[in-house]
């Protein structure tokens, strides 16, 4: 099957390919509990800068990209990744950690902007009907980064129980580089077309000005305001899952051999969770509800089960006071358990992130401003990991944070229902995308959601195919 280097499908393999390159080396390394050193504090301090500025540069992030282009600010932003892990280089040599505090603070600005491209490409790029898959491709293809990034410390600490070596991060340094490499491959929205013929936006370069008064527009935005405990919530327990439970009770090589696992149950979450909210056969808004609530339902279960586990250490590292000291995944009885709970916090990890994306996805389907929401989403994402990392950075006991994470996820709960029940069928904007005046349908798309939306419908279908036809007959493959 020949892919158009112009369709939907071919701009999410390759942005995919540079965060499985770039995030997803990342979360390998993040995976295992102080990015792989023993002491988890200078890592820690790193994140909590990390998404300190990510925050400002994710609610930035989205004018970013709609002012300079999806390309060379995706490209820039994965070279921060490389500057970050190349700077345990020098902190292994040294044990100074301000260089890497440093540059978590620079990655952050990078992830910001990164992270807004991504999201404005999977969830604006495909179809309606596509969205679930489209997001289950990225999400498999990203985790396949965590995943094979974390079989290199985990082969290679095997017999090895200190911080990972210089020569494992110069490898990682190298693949970050390729994947700022690889960005360059992506084209501007306005030329993509999907299979019907349309459009992914029709708008053209915005202002810097322009772009800043939408981008501060979207603190009165009914949805931005009734998803931000969603938003805050949606990272808040890396910090957790990673230092106060992988870290905290496993030795080195099983952190690594647990964090394949915890990827691997992304992309297995992933894949199972798109099934249901691509599955046609219902209106959007019960596969909406039905994954709410498979959701809800899984992740309440998951933290019960850790805090049965929390109950019984306070302690975490070589000073643990798990029953029996560090486990090692060898020791099948002491293992097995703890090791499974890890799959399953990863497993439920995506379906949160996955509803998350899917959510947004179904407010609009312009890419501008799914560039904005997306921004803006992850902005607050980052705020809520800033004060997480931080939280543990400065050694807060493992049972109160286990109770705020489990505290978050039900809060934020009502909202996100109460979203997914206000979904229609089709989004506002699928008429407007025609429109050949931009500042009426911006002035549309940033009111109130009070639009006809059956009549919309209709008008876009006709319009759609009209598109098509056009394409068709001047033999276009833009």
């Amino acid at each position: 099957m020949t892919i158009r280097y112009h369709s939907p499908l071919a701009q999410i393999l390759i942005i995919s390919g540079v965060c499985f390159l770039c995030p997803g080396m990342f979360n390998a390394l993040n995976g295992l509990g102080g990015a792989g050193q023993l002491d988890t504090r200078t890592a820690s301090d790193a994140n909590s800068a990390l998404y300190a500025t990510f925050c400002v540069f994710s609610i930035l992030g989205g004018g970013i990209v709609n002012v300079f282009g999806v390309r060379y600010t995706a490209s820039i932003s994965c070279l921060a990744y490389a500057l970050y892990t190349g700077t345990y280089i020098y902190y292994n040599n040294t044990g100074n950690g301000a260089l890497t505090i440093s540059a978590g603070a620079v990655l952050g600005m990078g992830a910001g902007v990164l992270w807004a491209a991504q999201g404005m490409i999977m969830v604006s790029y495909p179809s309606e009907r596509e969205k679930g898959k489209f997001i289950s491709i990225f999400w498999i293809i990203f985790n396949l980064g965590g995943l094979i990034g974390g079989v290199l410390p985990f082969a290679i600490n095997y017999y090895h129980s200190g911080s990972l070596t210089d020569s494992v991060y110069a490898l990682f340094v190298i693949l970050e580089c390729s994947g700022a490499a690889i960005a360059l491959f992506l084209i501007p929205p306005t030329r993509v077309v999907r299979d019907d013929g349309s459009h992914a936006t029709i708008a053209r370069p915005a202002s810097p000005y322009r772009e800043s008064m939408d981008v501060f527009r979207l603190f009165k935005n009914r949805w931005m305001l009734l998803l931000l405990p969603m938003s805050f919530t949606s990272n808040f327990f890396y910090s957790y899952h990673f230092t106060e439970y992988n870290a905290a009770i496993f030795n080195l090589r099983t952190r690594g051999f647990n964090n394949l696992l915890y990827w691997l149950s992304q992309i297995i979450g992933s894949y199972m969770l798109s099934l249901l909210l691509d599955y046609t056969q219902w209106p959007r808004r019960k596969r909406g509800i039905y994954a709410m609530v498979v959701m809800a339902v899984s992740f309440n279960a998951v933290w019960g089960c850790t805090l049965i586990i929390q109950m019984r250490y306070t302690k975490g590292g070589d000073a643990t006071d798990y029953p029996g000291g560090l486990v090692d995944f060898k020791e099948t009885s002491r293992a097995a358990g703890p090791i499974v709970l890890y799959f399953f916090m990863g497993m439920v990890d995506s379906w949160y992130q996955n509803i998350a994306y899917w959510v947004i996805g179904t407010l609009t389907n312009d890419a501008c401003i799914t560039a904005r929401y997306i921004g803006f989403y992850k902005g607050i994402q980052s705020m809520g990991a800033a004060i997480s990392w931080q939280l543990s950075a400065r050694k807060l006991p493992f049972m109160n944070q286990l109770i705020g994470n489990w505290a978050l996820l039900v809060i934020s709960l009502p909202t996100m229902m109460y979203t997914v029940i206000q979904i229609k069928e089709h989004a506002m904007d699928d008429m407007l995308l025609y429109s050949s005046s931009e500042e009426e349908y911006e002035d549309r798309t940033a009111g109130s959601c009070n639009f006809n939306w059956e009549m919309a419908h209709m008008q876009t279908q006709t319009q759609a195919q009209l598109k098509r036809h056009m394409c068709h007959s001047q033999g276009a493959i833009m």
